[in-house]
This record gives C-alpha cells, sequence and structure tokens, in this order.
C-alpha cells in the first residue's frame, strides 16, 4: 500500500507540468491538498483492502503533484533574487513538520487501531487546511503565455536533463540512502535500537531546522555549482562515516549522529540553490513543467536506493555506503563541469536588494 502512493506519485508528477503551466500553480497546489485529504480519509475509513487501495492512489496522486505545484507557486510568488530565501523558510517548515509528525504520530499510532484512525482523519484535515490557506489567502500572479513544445522543450534542454541526472543521484544518496538504508544497517548490522534510531532521524531534522536559513544567507553571492560540489563532499563523508561506524562498536553511535549532522548540512547546502537555479532555467510559460520534472527526478532518486541497496545490504553493508559515496562524488564532480553551459545570469545565487 505505501508502494502504491509512491508509484501513483510518480506517474502523476510529470503529468502536473502541463495542468500547472496550464490552470495555474495554486489551483493545481489547491486540487492536490484536497486529493491527499480525501485519499488519507479514506484510509481511516476503508472497509476492505480493496478500498484502502484505491485510497492510497489517491493520496499518492496528490502527493506527485504538490511537490512540483507548490515549488512553482514558492518561486512564482518571489522575486527571484529571494527565491533562495523563501525555499529555506519552506525547507525549515517541512522539517518541523517532520519532526513533529514523527514524533507525536508515533505516540498516537502506540494506540493501536483508533489511533492510525485518528492519524489519518488528523492528516486530511491538515491538508484541508493549507488548501483554505491557498483559497483564501494566496492570489495567483498573472499567468504567462502558453509555450508551444511542452516537454519536448525540457528534453532538449541540456543543461537542466545534466541537472536532472544529478539531482537523482543526490536525492537517491542523501534522502533514500540515509532515510532507508542507514537506520536498517543501524538496527541489523550494528545493533543500535529502535529508539536511538528515531533520535538519528530527529538529528537530522533538527539540523536542517537550525542550519538552512543560516545557509542560504551563507550562499549568497556564490556560485550554485561549488554549493552543489559542498553537498556531494558532505554526503560523500556521511557514508563513510557510517561504514567507519561498523568497524568500531565503541564509537558506532557517535559517527552515525555526526552523520545523520552532516547529511542535514549537505542537504541545506543542496536545496538552497535546486529550485531557484530551477527556476532561473525555465521559461515562464514552462514553469510546471520544469518543477514537475525536477519532481519526478526526487521520486525516482528515492526509489533508487532501497531497490537498489536492499538486496546488498544484507550481504555487503559496507559496499553499499561505499557505491554511495562514489555516486555523491561523481555528482558533485559532474556539478562543477555544469556551470559552464549555464546563463552567466543563474550561475550565483543572488544577494537581495
Amino acid at each position: 500500500m505505501v508502494g502504491t502512493i509512491t508509484g501513483a506519485a510518480v506517474v502523476t508528477a510529470p503529468l502536473a507540468g502541463p495542468l500547472i503551466d496550464r490552470f495555474g500553480a495554486r489551483a493545481v497546489t489547491a486540487g492536490a491538498g484536497i486529493a491527499l485529504a480525501a485519499g488519507y480519509a479514506g484510509l481511516a475509513f476503508a472497509p476492505l483492502p480493496a478500498y484502502a487501495f484505491a485510497a492510497a492512489a489517491l493520496a499518492g496522486a496528490g502527493n506527485g503533484a504538490l511537490n512540483p505545484s507548490q515549488s512553482t507557486l514558492l518561486v512564482t510568488l518571489t522575486r527571484s533574487d529571494r527565491r533562495h530565501r523563501a525555499t529555506a523558510v519552506s525547507r525549515v517548515a517541512t522539517n518541523a513538520g517532520i519532526g513533529i509528525g514523527g514524533a507525536l504520530g508515533g505516540l498516537v499510532a502506540a494506540r493501536g487501531l483508533a489511533g492510525f484512525v485518528a492519524l489519518f482523519l488528523f492528516n486530511a484535515v491538515t491538508y484541508l487546511a493549507y488548501v483554505c490557506v491557498l483559497v483564501a489567502v494566496v492570489r495567483d500572479p498573472a499567468r504567462p503565455e502558453p509555450v508551444r513544445g511542452g516537454y519536448r522543450i525540457v528534453a532538449r534542454d541540456r543543461p537542466f536533463v545534466r541537472l536532472l541526472v544529478i539531482d537523482v543521484a543526490m536525492i537517491a544518496v542523501g534522502w533514500g540512502v540515509f532515510s532507508w538504508l542507514a537506520p536498517a544497517y543501524a538496527r541489523n548490522q550494528i545493533g543500535i535500537g529502535t529508539p536511538l534510531i528515531g533520535l538519528l532521524l530527529l538529528a537530522n531534522a533538527a539540523t536542517v531546522v537550525v542550519a538552512q536559513v543560516p545557509v542560504a544567507k551563507l550562499a549568497e553571492g556564490r556560485r550554485r555549482v561549488m554549493m552543489i560540489a559542498l553537498a556531494a563532499s558532505i554526503l560523500v563523508i556521511a557514508c563513510l562515516l557510517v561504514v567507519a561506524a561498523g568497524t568500531s562498536p565503541r564509537m558506532a553511535y557517535p559517527a552515525l549522529v555526526i552523520a545523520a549532522v552532516a547529511v542535514g548540512v549537505g542537504e541545506c547546502c543542496y536545496t538552497t540553490v535546486l529550485t531557484p537555479l530551477v527556476a532561473d532555467l525555465a521559461p515562464a510559460g514552462l514553469r510546471g513543467r520544469y518543477m514537475a520534472a525536477m519532481g519526478l527526478a526526487w521520486w525516482v532518486g528515492l526509489a533508487i536506493a532501497p531497490t537498489l541497496g536492499t538486496p546488498l545490504l544484507g550481504r555487503a553493508p559496507a559496499a553499499v555506503f561505499a557505491v554511495a559515496a562514489a555516486a555523491a562524488a561523481a555528482a558533485g564532480v559532474s556539478a562543477l563541469t555544469l556551470e559552464r553551459k549555464l546563463p552567466d545570469a543563474s550561475r550565483l545565487t543572488p544577494i537581495p536588494e
């Protein structure tokens, strides 16, 4: 059922792009929120597995559309010289929500079936509240003239396609490996208990909340590809720390804590420049499709890590993180060589007036 949510998101993400460009980011974001609310409410009351799968598919469709439409709305409502700051604030809110939801959700779910029903319903209510804010407060600016060619133009934009490949690698390592594989490695190979693993994830989310805005200010006036390369280097170090944790029982947990914090800092460096860079590369009339393509890269990156890494984790766990480190290093080198293909105006993170 969880796979249904992810699979529907993968399918929906590219389909959302033309809708965003045609009807506006606010309308698609509101529609995605309504789909998510209906999907999670359906999970609360599903009497049979078939109904639950249908509700999960609806929630997944909303999830796939929400990411690109919300990103497009964010960059549309923000001046170009302040998009990195708006992205930083959005990331802080997202990780604060993840931390609060994870902590409270675990306590509520411990109450059994009634707890899960309450969680699903509360999740639905939060999405409806978000839609109400969009309708009541947010106003879409005038939509640009549509551009003919659609995704064909996106596919011919070689710097952007190169950035998509980099993004898949960075998401697979920074989010996929450390969200899916590192906890399993810590539990099964090192013997760390579930509560301590939960603290690792909390440390990662807390790091983003604390560091995202300062990192965004640090990036101002600096080359964007250097921030991506810095993020990739930090992910390489984090992967090597995880490998080292398996060789020293005494230092295993401290090494994992440092790795979790490092991944959080790397995420901050990467996300500070990614969305504003995509917004700069995209023609105004195709911004929805560009953001949707980036959203698809996100889901592909998340899927790659558990799909390819889980079978290898039980046989050669160190090799999993060594391969992840190599992928992050390759992404960093590719980002550095990408700069000469970027438009001059998009190479630096602007300093707000």
